[in-house]
């Protein structure tokens, strides 16, 4: 029997009965709009996740007081971090670790920013004018914090974008025009591009001033001996090749200057930007698939309402299966037919469920700014495969049966 006759022979029997075709379907049109929306949304995490540790900076250490198991260190109690304004001057030594393109190291602290009547809890860094470079940031207006703000105890502050919203009004140019910090009068100089939020806090809320006047005027955290307490260290790496060497170096020269001997005792770590993003990328990637193995399941539940269904056709069409068998239909033609019926309802499934899903994943995408789910064509491929497998898999039974019954038998039946 030629494919063409028994492709139109299976249309034309499961349009017969629309109602229990659509039906039978339903499972699968589920279960492949599942799989295709979770894989979708789960690749536009992980690409949102990818480029929102790039917006940080590229090639990118992030050295921060003691373990990472001692808790996130925003957490940790104000003035007792380890890191000094004199172990980000070490590192930046370019005799001592020369692949170093930008080290900036930063004390933050929340501060009362007010303007007007207008009056604002903020976070305030107190950071050098190699954060600029070490975090990729460019102002839109105006400036960031210069090479001689920082000795000279500048009272400037360069703003975040949304900082800058909400302290001025609506297209107010806020260059040399004054704010108080803490009730102290710093100018305006800058304000930022704008960054939007994310995971790792709203950069754009953010008020920059030299790190020596935040110090001084603003959160006084020193060391017993007088050095100028940080809260972490950025450091720019000329290159990605680089990173994994520049990271032991830094390492091995700060356990020299804390006077640490073994690993277990460091009170700092230093953190590679490129590790993030692979760990959050793997759990992302894991999350993903184990998201979609569950999805899968409505697939399965789908095949077996293929092959109740079909199991049901062949009962109901024994005298036709009878009747071909007598004008000379093989097994195999019988086999094919009931096969072909099978895998068109999980085809037109699998079809009806990919248009869900994109439809799906694009809704979701709509839900967050700047994140977008990510339908490729390999999900797409995958989940038409895979639809086509189950009714492959859960016709062969129905097929099967149907092939075997006798066609004296099968005449006789009423």
């Amino acid at each position: 029997m030629q494919m063409a006759e028994s492709l139109r022979i299976a249309i034309r029997a499961l349009a017969a009965n629309k109602l229990r075709s659509i039906l039978t379907m339903l499972g699968t049109i589920i279960g492949v709009a599942a799989v295709l929306t979770l894989m979708s949304v789960g690749q536009g995490v992980e690409q949102y996740v990818t480029a929102q540790f790039s917006s940080i900076g590229t090639n990118l250490l992030f050295i921060v007081p003691g373990q990472l198991s001692d808790g996130p260190p925003a957490q940790r109690v104000p003035g007792s971090s380890t890191l000094t304004l004199s172990d980000a001057n070490a590192i930046a030594e370019p005799n001592r670790i020369p692949d170093v393109a930008a080290v900036a190291p930063e004390i933050i602290g929340q501060a009362q920013v007010s303007r007007g009547r207008r009056s604002l809890s903020l976070q305030v860094s107190g950071t050098t004018p190699d954060y600029a470079i070490a975090r990729s940031w460019a102002p839109s207006m105006g400036s960031f914090i210069g090479a001689t703000d920082v000795p000279d105890r500048a009272r400037v502050a360069a703003l975040g974008f949304r900082a800058y919203q909400r302290l001025f009004e609506p297209g107010e140019y806020p260059i040399n025009q004054t704010i108080q910090i803490d009730g102290v009068i710093f100018r305006v100089i800058g304000v930022m591009e704008e960054k939007g939020g994310s995971g790792f806090g709203n950069l754009d809320e953010l008020v920059f001033v030299p790190f020596t006047t935040a110090q001084d005027r603003l959160f006084r955290r020193r060391t017993t001996s007088g050095d100028y307490r940080v809260s972490v260290i950025y450091v720019s790496v000329q290159t990605a090749d680089a990173m994994r060497q520049v990271q032991e170096d830094i390492t091995l020269l700060l356990r020299a200057r804390h006077n640490i001997s073994y690993l277990n005792e460091d009170d700092f770590s230093v953190i590679n930007q490129a590790d993030l993003i692979s760990i959050f990328g793997d759990i992302l990637g894991a999350l993903t698939l184990f998201l979609g193995a569950i999805a899968g399941i409505s697939l399965l539940v789908g095949g077996i309402g293929i092959m109740n269904i079909m199991l049901v056709s062949v009962t109901e069409r024994t005298r036709e299966i009878g009747l071909r068998k007598a004008v000379g239909a093989r097994r195999r033609d019988i086999l094919g037919q009931f096969l072909l019926e099978a895998v068109t309802l999980s085809f037109t499934g699998g079809l009806l469920g990919i248009a869900i899903g994109v439809a799906g994943a694009q809704a979701i995408s709509r839900l967050q700014e700047g994140f977008a789910a990510v339908v490729t064509l390999d999900v797409v491929l995958i989940s038409i495969l895979f639809s086509l497998a189950v009714g492959l898999f859960f016709g062969i039974y129905p097929a099967h049966r149907a092939s075997r019954l006798n066609p004296i038998d099968a005449l006789r039946y009423e």
